[in-house]
């Protein structure tokens, strides 16, 4: 795919940054990059520099919190192991005190969230906090951002255990089941933002216990039984599996075990789950397809993203039938851009909160050269204020990512 007017990856960046405000201050230094990542930088922070520095305001006032602040009797583990529960199951109307039965689609309002809601914020907050430090250099930011990595992955008080043993649990079911792999995926932003700071503004002795728990989390996520049966799923969670694995590992050093991932990805991942068309037929056979389909278009840019400066470069990778990003996007922006013209059933909640702002539509549209995937991007909600929708949407700063 190219654009009307094709132009160099430089230039074609320069122009979708013309319809933003000005461009941020460069930072002599930010990571190094090469001549297209750094106009792709300033086409994002041109876009998004109010935002961020308004998050960061809010969030830099705000002390970290960690799973530690909210014990339940629910959970068969300790205070610093994670606990979730099954979004789609309910009491059985037949047997009320009985195991709980499957509503896909169907959020239990009823469910522990309270680690959730804490690994959100810190998912929010967290990033904002490194892309406003980003930006204008005020330590500040940065500061309070290292302070909630200490909190999550260091302090011995609050911090989080390396594994995700009683996630997603079931009543009368499981205590945990390999699905509940997937609220990790709100990590993942932390992981890249972490990237940033790691050199610049935590000590030695934090920057190693911080990647020594992602290194844990990782091997836990290789090596375990739950995390070995989450990898080898057949529909998003596999492909958010990647994601994480490959994002821990890049901020372990661990450049063996994104290597395994890209290739996952190139042989299983890609042939197994997208169709010709650049559809993904297990979420088009959800009971919210709508959703499910942008959601894991996004993990997957997302993941093509993470694994750059591996080769073949992944974000402009294809199958020898054409199946790659680019056909995921070609697939899914018309439904974006007018969701009235989507051809399957609706989703069965939250489908007039959706779109929002899809990092896969700027991912793919500077991989791609096509104009007109930017130019959508900038326009839909960066802030969704819909719990549901905040729930599958784990890139919330691109800045930090090209």
């Amino acid at each position: 795919m190219h654009p009307a007017n094709p132009l160099d990856r430089r230039s074609f960046l320069k122009a979708a940054a013309a319809t933003g405000c000005a461009t941020a201050a460069s930072l002599a230094w930010s990571l190094p990059r090469s001549s297209h990542r750094s106009d792709a930088f300033k086409l994002v922070s041109a876009t998004d520099r109010d935002r961020i520095l308004a998050a960061g305001a809010r969030y830099i006032a705000q002390a970290p919190l960690t799973i530690t602040a909210f014990p339940t009797k629910r959970s068969p583990g300790g205070l610093h192991d994670f606990y979730s529960q099954a979004d789609y199951f309910w009491p059985n109307p037949n047997d009320p005190n009985g195991p709980y039965i499957n509503r896909d689609g169907q959020s239990n309002p009823e469910n522990f969230n309270e680690h959730r809601k804490v690994m959100v914020a810190l998912s929010i907050q967290m990033p904002a906090l490194t892309a406003a430090w980003l930006l204008t250099g005020d330590r500040r930011y940065g500061q309070k951002a290292c302070d909630r990595l200490r909190a999550w992955f260091v302090t011995p008080e609050t911090r989080m255990n390396p594994n995700l043993m009683y996630a997603q649990a079931v009543q009368g079911v499981s205590t945990g089941r390999s699905y509940g792999i997937i609220d990790t995926l709100h990590l993942v932003e932390v992981a890249r933002a972490a990237g940033f700071l790691t050199p610049k503004m935590l000590s030695a002795q934090d920057s190693a216990a911080l990647k020594s728990w992602f290194a844990s989390y990782l091997d836990w996520l290789n090596q375990s039984d739950p995390g070995m049966k989450e990898r080898d799923t057949t529909n998003n969670h596999a492909i958010c599996w990647a994601l994480q694995a490959a994002e821990f590992a890049r901020l372990a050093g661990d450049d063996a075990a994104r290597k395994q991932v890209y290739r996952r990805y190139r042989e299983i991942l890609l042939p197994m789950q997208m169709d010709a068309n650049g559809s993904f037929p297990r979420e088009l056979a959800r009971t919210k397809p709508y959703s499910y389909s942008i959601f894991n278009f996004d993990v997957m840019a997302g993941l093509c993203q993470s694994l750059q400066g591996l080769t073949p470069d992944p974000p402009s990778f294809k199958l020898p039938d054409g199946r790659g990003l680019s056909k995921a996007a070609e697939f899914i922006y018309p439904y974006m851009k007018d969701k009235s013209t989507w051809k399957w059933a609706k989703d069965v909640e939250h489908f007039d909160a959706l779109p929002v702002r899809s990092p896969g539509l700027l991912f793919a549209g500077i991989a791609c050269h096509e104009r007109k995937y930017i130019d959508l991007w900038k326009t839909l909600n960066p802030d969704p204020a819909d719990t549901e929708i905040i729930r599958n949407y784990p890139i919330r700063q691109p800045l930090l990512w090209v």
